[in-house]
Formats: structure tokens, C-alpha cells, sequence
């Protein structure tokens, strides 16, 4: 990738051409090698690291005028505050492959003539002019250090995440990294529930349907649909929908049951999305017997009053308590003919939410969104569009 964005980028060739010590992570450009003198004219080294816009596979360009920088404050040889530096303390996590770079504070600095940088040569030009100046004076050095830092990338993804980047939730967004999630039903939910997965910087993720694609589930599918994709396996369309966004991605037209442990190993969570009692509970049964937590998602409509009324369900099973939960009843475990699914009255808007109010739960128990009460059944009642949860077991 480094090459890449060296060949593509005039900017960054200059950059790497006058010396500097380039490197991209999570990203962001980062230039390592700063000089710089602190409040006793002693010579420090930081880093600068701003931030990149994608605008495609191997073309960037810079977000603003800002940067941040790892270190302190820099002084001018009398000891003073470099002044013009506007911004302050903030912190900015980036990958394990940049642990040396610890930001601690962001400047503002615009050209005074035109309020806007040309490109990232100049606008890193002009912030090692004022950061380093005192201290290339004072100690003879350079910034200009030519040294090359390997590059690192892990990335699940063919593409940038900027949205992380941009967002500043690089440190959020690691804790999937170990994650390895299937999704069993690629009805409805279980399509908007992969469609989430699948930007969420998991290790991996399974997909499971059976069932081949019709021209009722283009209807509550996210994503555009091809007439060619009819009768095809839902895996298969599901799969050439997204195998060019991500890697680890494994989508088997493959029904699941208690007879389906080894497609289970090494998981460590589980969306259940499937719409008939008695396929719930074969699976319910092959993951607790594996210790892997899961969401049950489920939803039921009917049209008592008229206009279409009803609920939508996501429940927790974690290692813990799954078995109390299971026995609670709140998730069909049998197929009754008066089952409320049976009427099959899906919307792509409640599927959503559905696979909406799973997935954030899923992201709460990771430590990704903040949870203040640890609910693991919720119901959302479409008819006064109010969400309540139990906490107790």
C-alpha cells in the first residue's frame, strides 16, 4: 500500500523524495522524525499525523488544514511557546503498528494568504517549518532522516475504512479484531444483519442460508438486485454482493442443526435468524453446547386493527445464561400453525431494525457503544415506537 499511494500521490512522492519518514497507518499519514525543543531547550523528536480522504483505491487527499502531533509543546530557543499553533490536548488512538506514535495534542495553523493548504507536501512543509525551526537552529539537525518504517496492515477490508479514521474511533473499532461471527438465516434480518457484519472490522464471518434468493426477498434485501440472482442460493448472491468489499467472508447454502458443530469452530458469536420454531431450537442447541453467545432476533405482525401492528425481538444467550434464557420461552422453539411467523409479514424497514437493535447489542457486549443497563431481551412495539428490555434473568 505504501507504494501505491507514493505512485499515485505527487504530494506524497515529494515527501518520501526530500527525506521525510512517511508512513500510513489506520489511515492517517504519519511522519516520524520531528524535531522539535521542549520548555528547556532540550531537543525532542515527535511525530505528525493528519488525516487522509480516500477518494478512491489509491488517490488521497488532505482532510483539512489541521494536524496532530505526538509530543509536547514546542518552544522557540528563548523558551517560549511557538505561538500561532492554535488546538490543544487530544488524544488519538492508532494501531498496534504505530504504538510509538502517541498524539497528544492537535494545531491549527492556516496559510495566511489563501486559508487552504495546496497539498500535503505543503502543508507538512509548513508545520516542520514552525515546529522544527528552533531546534534544526539550535542542534543543526534534520528532519530529513530518509528512514523507511515498515508497514502493517491487517485491514479485513479492499477498501479504506475512513469512516474509522475520520470518525477518530481506531481504538473502538480494534475490539473486533479477534471476532469471528456467524450468521445463521439470510431471510429478511439475518440479510441486513450480514450487511452490518460485513462492515464491522470482524475477523471473519459465516453465513449460512439453505434457501435460494426470490423475487420476495428483493424486497427486504439490502443492496442492489440483479434479475440474474433469482433462484440462485442466497449464499451464492449474498457472496457476490460483497466478496469484493472484505476479506474473510464465507457464505455456505448449507442448512444448520445440532449436526452442525465443525462449521461452528472457532466462533465466537452467533446471530440467529431464522423465522420456524423447530429450526431455532436445533440451533440453539448446537451453540450452547459449543459455549458461543448469540442473538435471536424475531418479529411478528399482524393486522388486528388494519394498518400493520406488532413487535420485533432481539434476545441475548450469552455463556453464562443462555440455557436460563432458553428457558424462559421467549423465542419459538416449536412450529405451531398459529405460529404469528407463519404469516410471513416482513418489511424491509423492521428487518432493519431489527438487524439494527441485534448488531448494536452485539457492539454494546464488545465495548464498541455504551450500554447503561445490560439488557438481554428487547422488544420494540411498532405501534408507539417504544423499545423496552429486561436485565434480570
Amino acid at each position: 500500500m505504501f507504494q501505491k499511494l507514493v505512485n499515485h500521490n505527487d504530494d506524497i512522492r515529494r515527501l518520501v523524495e526530500k527525506g521525510y519518514a512517511v508512513a500510513f497507518d489506520s489511515n492517517y499519514l504519519v511522519i516520524r522524525d520531528i524535531p522539535y525543543l521542549d520548555d528547556q531547550n532540550k531537543l525532542q523528536m515527535g511525530a505528525i499525523v493528519s488525516k487522509l480522504i480516500f477518494i478512491n483505491e489509491v488517490r488521497v487527499v488532505q482532510d483539512d488544514h489541521q494536524i496532530f502531533f505526538a509530543g509536547h509543546f514546542p518552544h522557540n530557543i528563548d523558551r517560549t511557546p511557538i505561538r500561532n499553533l492554535a488546538g490543544g490536548p487530544t488524544q488519538l488512538p492508532l494501531s498496534e503498528a504505530a504504538a510509538d506514535v502517541v498524539v497528544q495534542r492537535s494545531f491549527s495553523n492556516k496559510p495566511r494568504d489563501t486559508g487552504k493548504f495546496k497539498d500535503l507536501f505543503e502543508k507538512i512543509e509548513s508545520y516542520v517549518a514552525i515546529i522544527s525551526g528552533p531546534a534544526i537552529e539550535l542542534y543543526d539537525v534534520s528532519p530529513y532522516t530518509f528512514r523507511i518504517v515498515d508497514e502493517v496492515s491487517d485491514s479485513v477490508f479492499n477498501f479504506h475504512d475512513t469512516l474509522t479514521s475520520r470518525a477518530e474511533i481506531t481504538d473502538l473499532a480494534a475490539k473486533f479484531s479477534n471476532d469471528v461471527v456467524a450468521v445463521i438465516g439470510l431471510g429478511g434480518t439475518g440479510a441486513y444483519v450480514l450487511d452490518f457484519l460485513i462492515k464491522t472490522p470482524v475477523r471473519e464471518v459465516r453465513a449460512f442460508d439453505f434457501d435460494k434468493f426470490h423475487v420476495h426477498n428483493a424486497f427486504r434485501s439490502p443492496g442492489r438486485v440483479d434479475s440474474s440472482e433469482f433462484d440462485k442460493p442466497k449464499a451464492e448472491v449474498y457472496s457476490s454482493r460483497y466478496d469484493n468489499f472484505r476479506k474473510g467472508l464465507s457464505l455456505l447454502p448449507k442448512f444448520i442443526d445440532a449436526s452442525s458443530a465443525e462449521d461452528f469452530d472457532g466462533v465466537t458469536f452467533a446471530f440467529v435468524c431464522v423465522d420456524k420454531g423447530s429450526s431455532r431450537a436445533g440451533i440453539f442447541d448446537l451453540l450452547l453446547s459449543k459455549g458461543i453467545p448469540f442473538i435471536d432476533v424475531g418479529m411478528g405482525l399482524n393486522r388486528k386493527h388494519g394498518s400493520l401492528n406488532g413487535m420485533i425481538r432481539a434476545t441475548y444467550y450469552s455463556n453464562e445464561n443462555g440455557r436460563r434464557v432458553r428457558d424462559k420461552g421467549l423465542a419459538e422453539l416449536i412450529d405451531s400453525p398459529n405460529d404469528i411467523y407463519r404469516n410471513n409479514i416482513q418489511i424491509s424497514e423492521l428487518n432493519a431494525l431489527n438487524a439494527s437493535l441485534a448488531v448494536i447489542k452485539f457492539k454494546q457486549l464488545r465495548g464498541f457503544y455504551y450500554e447503561e443497563i445490560p439488557e438481554y431481551h428487547l422488544l420494540f412495539d411498532i405501534g408507539d415506537c417504544r423499545t423496552v428490555g429486561e436485565s434480570e434473568i
